[in-house]
């Protein structure tokens, strides 16, 4: 291996924007390849990176021997594929969240992982925000006891990308496959990633895209058609764990709601947490409850600081100075559970695993 880590990246869509930029900011980083169905976009990413290579066939950009890892930032129906062509051909790979569509496909991208003896990471950003690690820390060393109880919220009252995300042939579904994946893994991460007993998941299609709303600024996917839209609005679910700890969760992409929404909470016997909006320990000593605010530079979700956190550790892990921190196994039982939700949905009832 090289002083620098080469880096392909397979994707040149929004997302690639946070794994180009973090990647510049990497002295031990040289991009060196970029790849996307769109050639015009790809030459765009290129030219403002300096990346010297540019293919619209990601095969091709595995036949480099040269690069040592790739992040794959493409639609989620083609994470797996990718994925397992990137280990088979000798690349570490960093793919986005979620890891694929179903859960046949993980266990596809897991033994490519052990066939081949290089290291996926999957892209749970929020594991590698400063806020988490903290908590991570406060938890280890026992402040807060045995969480038993968690609860996130995501929620968009106007937030439907459309194109791609709305389709979900290409995406494998709308909020919660999309979002909900972040609070669901952060939540389960911290909690220790106890084994799921059941799952109790409600998905809703009432709104549509709303495409007719006016005089409201709306992120919109480069594909956006206001025609094509067949994801569900909204979602919610009660997840059971074996050792007895509960998640509730519930997210959107429109809903009828007075603002945008993300919290993270979580409940031990010791203390409280809340991530989201803002760092915040909730303890009680000498028989009083205290509020505990962290004295820190990002008290909340930092988006460019958490990508540039991610992506650092995984140029240590190439470097083998690390090991990662959202590895292929963690990304299949994220699918178990993403797709655990759409299932209990679907057949109106709690699955039992």
């Amino acid at each position: 291996m090289s002083q620098k880590i080469r880096i392909g990246v397979i994707g040149a869509g929004s997302i690639s924007e946070s794994h180009l930029g973090a990647y510049a900011k990497n002295p031990e980083v040289e991009l060196v390849a970029i790849c996307d169905l769109n050639e015009e976009r790809a030459r765009a990413k290129a030219e403002k990176y300096n990346i010297p290579n540019v293919y619209t066939d990601y095969n091709k950009l595995l036949e480099d021997g040269s690069i040592d890892a790739v992040s794959v930032c493409t639609w989620n129906n083609s994470h797996a594929p990718i994925s397992i062509a990137a280990l088979n051909a000798g690349k570490n790979v960093l793919c986005e969240k979620p890891l694929c569509k179903t859960v046949e496909e993980a266990f596809e991208v897991e033994a490519a992982v052990k066939k081949s003896g290089k290291t996926l990471q999957v892209g749970f950003v929020r594991r590698y925000a400063s806020n988490t690690r903290i908590v991570k820390e406060f938890m280890e060393n026992g402040d807060l006891g045995e969480i038993y109880y968690a609860k996130a919220s995501c929620i968009r009252r106007f937030g439907n990308p459309g194109g791609w995300f709305a389709d979900t042939e290409r995406s494998g579904g709308g909020p919660i496959i999309d979002i909900g994946v972040h609070v669901i893994d952060l939540c389960w991460y911290l909690m220790g990633r106890p084994k799921v007993k059941t799952i109790s998941g409600n998905t809703y299609k009432k709104l549509g895209n709303r495409s007719h709303i006016q005089n409201l600024a709306q992120y919109r996917a480069a594909d956006y058609t206001p025609d094509a839209n067949n994801v569900e609005d909204m979602a919610n679910a009660l997840i059971r764990f074996e050792n007895g700890a509960s998640l509730l969760v519930d997210v959107s992409f429109t809903l009828h709601a007075k603002k945008d929404e993300i919290t993270v909470k979580m409940y031990g016997d010791k203390g409280g947490v809340e991530l989201e909006p803002e760092l915040s320990f909730i303890t009680e000593k000498y028989n009083t409850i205290l509020n505990i605010d962290p004295q820190i530079n990002n008290k909340g979700f930092d988006f460019i600081a958490g990508f540039q956190d991610e992506i650092d550790h995984f140029i240590d892990m190439c470097f083998g100075r690390k090991e990662t921190l959202s590895p292929v196994e963690d990304g299949v039982e994220m699918m178990k559970i993403l797709c655990g939700i759409y299932e209990s949905a679907e057949k109106g009832t709690e699955i039992s695993f």
